[in-house]
C-alpha cells in the first residue's frame, strides 16, 4: 500500500474556513492539493482556497443553496469539514436561555444541517465523501463557563458515530475533538495556558489542519466513526501539584 494523501482535486468545503482554526485547516487542504471552497457568516478581506460563499450555517435554505453552487460550479463536493462554532465564556446560571439556545444551534444543529446536505451529494457520487466534525476536549470533560458549548460538543461526538452508521459505506464520518490552540483570540496568556498541557505548548492551527487532512484522506479510508483527539497530551491532573506542594 502506497501511503499518499490522495486529495489532489478533491473538493473540500471548511465551514468558518478563514481564520483562526479553519483558516489552518483550509491551509493544510491547499498544501495537499485539494481545491478548497470556506463559508462563513461575514465576507472576509480575503479568503483561501479557490471559492467563498457568505452562508449562516444554521440556516437550511442557506446551507441547501451553498451545497447547490459548490456541485454547480466544481461538479461535486468529496469532503467536508464541520468547523464553525465557538461560543464565549459565560455564566451558565447567568446567561439567558436564548444564549444557551444560539450556541448549542451553532455547535450541534448547524453541523448536522450542513452534513445532512453534504450527504447527499456524496451518497449519489461514485467515490462517496468524507466528514470531519471539528469537536473539543469539552465534549469529554466537565465545562465551567462553556456549559452549553460542551454539552452540545458532546452531542456532536455522538453524532459522528450514528451518521457514521447511517451513511455507511458511501461516506465516512469522523470527529476532533480539539484541545486549546494558539489563534490570537485573546483567551489567557498561552504561555501560561501552555503550561498546562503535557506537550507545554497550545496547538497551531497547521497542526489541526494536518489531522483534518488525514482523517479526510485515502489513508484513513478504514476509520470511521472515530474521535481523534488533538489535545497535546490533555490537562496535568491536579493531584500532581498537591503532591508536589506536600512534598
Amino acid at each position: 500500500m502506497t501511503l499518499e494523501l490522495g486529495l489532489e482535486g478533491t473538493v473540500v468545503l471548511v465551514t468558518g474556513g478563514v481564520r483562526g482554526v479553519g483558516l489552518g485547516i483550509s491551509q493544510a487542504f491547499e498544501q495537499a492539493g485539494a481545491r478548497v471552497v470556506t463559508c462563513a457568516r461575514r465576507t472576509p478581506e480575503s479568503s483561501p482556497g479557490e471559492a467563498f460563499f457568505p452562508c449562516d450555517v444554521r440556516d437550511p435554505d442557506a446551507v441547501d443553496a451553498l451545497v447547490e453552487a459548490i456541485s454547480a460550479r466544481f461538479g461535486r463536493l468529496d469532503v467536508l469539514v464541520n468547523n464553525a462554532g465557538g461560543a464565549p465564556f459565560a455564566d451558565t446560571s447567568a446567561a439567558s436561555p436564548r444564549f444557551h439556545e444560539k450556541v448549542v444551534g451553532l455547535n450541534l444543529l448547524a453541523p448536522l444541517i450542513v452534513a445532512r446536505a453534504a450527504n447527499a451529494v456524496m451518497q449519489q457520487q461514485d467515490s462517496g465523501g468524507s466528514i470531519v466534525n471539528i469537536s473539543s476536549v469539552s465534549a469529554l470533560r466537565p465545562s465551567p463557563g462553556t456549559a452549553s458549548y460542551g454539552a452540545a460538543k458532546a452531542g456532536l461526538d455522538n453524532l459522528t458515530t450514528t451518521l457514521a452508521v447511517e451513511w455507511a459505506p458511501k461516506v465516512r464520518v469522523n470527529a476532533l475533538d480539539v484541545g486549546m490552540v494558539r489563534t490570537g483570540n485573546g483567551y489567557g496568556d498561552p504561555a501560561a495556558l501552555g503550561a498546562t498541557v503535557p506537550l507545554g505548548r497550545l496547538a497551531e492551527p497547521a497542526e489541526v489542519g494536518a489531522c483534518a487532512v488525514f482523517l479526510a484522506s485515502p489513508l484513513a479510508s478504514y476509520v470511521s466513526g472515530a474521535r481523534l483527539v488533538v489535545h497535546g497530551g490533555g490537562e496535568r491532573p491536579a493531584y500532581l501539584d498537591a503532591m508536589e506542594e506536600k512534598s
